[in-house]
């Protein structure tokens, strides 16, 4: 008897992860049928799982937009373009999304070629490459000492990591910048955090926010893309 349930535990075990992988493709045949609810539900529970994929966020994101809820799809659109930068439907899907509200993705007078090479790899990536370079340059260093040979190459990686690094800074910097979205129809924009002080502006849905401040059910916002400066309840926006 005792045998047998230790023999169920281990069963369990294995069948626990069996469970949570079947949960991305029931929301993919959710999705497709158009149960978007259900499909949303299920992606979200697989986050848990899948922390660190952006095709949940993406899917998240494809279901908030079929919903009408094109705040939340931005966010999570943001969330997964940052996980991974590269994929061209994720580009698309978070700029068009982001256009619907009046943003851009690429800032005015970026040009897009510049703005896709900045953000070619994603931060984990950017960071192994700086790492890669930094433990070369520090191989050719101890070449030229010993031998005094490899000058070329070592300035020519040197140069490479001083650009690597002030990549990675840059990336960090923006990687880093609270971001919040505008996920309600309208967030009114007041000077000060409560609802005593007078809305200087109304800003639709999909925007971007800057949060520079909080205090208590408040945020401290920049909206960039208009030059406001003010506070929204935070049940008005969603954080990235």
């Amino acid at each position: 008897m005792r045998h047998g349930f230790f023999i169920f535990l281990i069963l369990l075990g294995y069948a626990v992860p069996c469970f949570a992988q079947d949960t991305l493709p029931q929301a993919e045949e959710l999705y497709r049928q158009g149960r978007l609810s259900m499909a949303l539900s299920l992606y979200e529970k697989a986050l848990k799982n899948h922390p660190n994929d952006p095709f949940v966020y993406y899917n998240i994101g494809n279901c908030y937009f079929k919903m009408g809820s094109k705040g939340l799809a931005a966010a999570n659109y943001y969330r997964a373009f940052k996980l991974n930068p590269r994929d061209p439907d994720i580009r698309h899907n978070l700029s068009l999304t982001l256009a619907s509200g009046g943003e851009r993705l690429v800032p005015t007078g970026v040009p897009e070629v510049l703005h896709r090479a900045f953000f070619s790899l994603s931060l984990p990536e950017l960071t192994g490459l700086l790492f890669a370079l930094f433990w070369l340059v520090c191989l050719y260093v101890c070449l030229w000492l010993l031998k005094r040979r490899g000058r070329w190459v070592l300035l020519i990686t040197g140069s490479l990591l001083v650009i690597c690094a002030g990549w990675w800074y840059a990336r960090t910097e923006q990687d880093n910048q609270p971001l919040a979205v505008v996920a309600t129809p309208v967030a009114e924009i007041r000077s000060g955090p409560g609802t005593n002080f007078p809305a200087s502006a109304s800003i639709a849905q999909g925007h971007l926010l800057t949060i520079e401040d909080e205090k208590d059910d408040w945020y401290e916002v920049i909206v960039k893309s208009q030059s406001l400066k003010g506070w929204v309840e935070k049940s008005t926006v969603e954080k990235i």
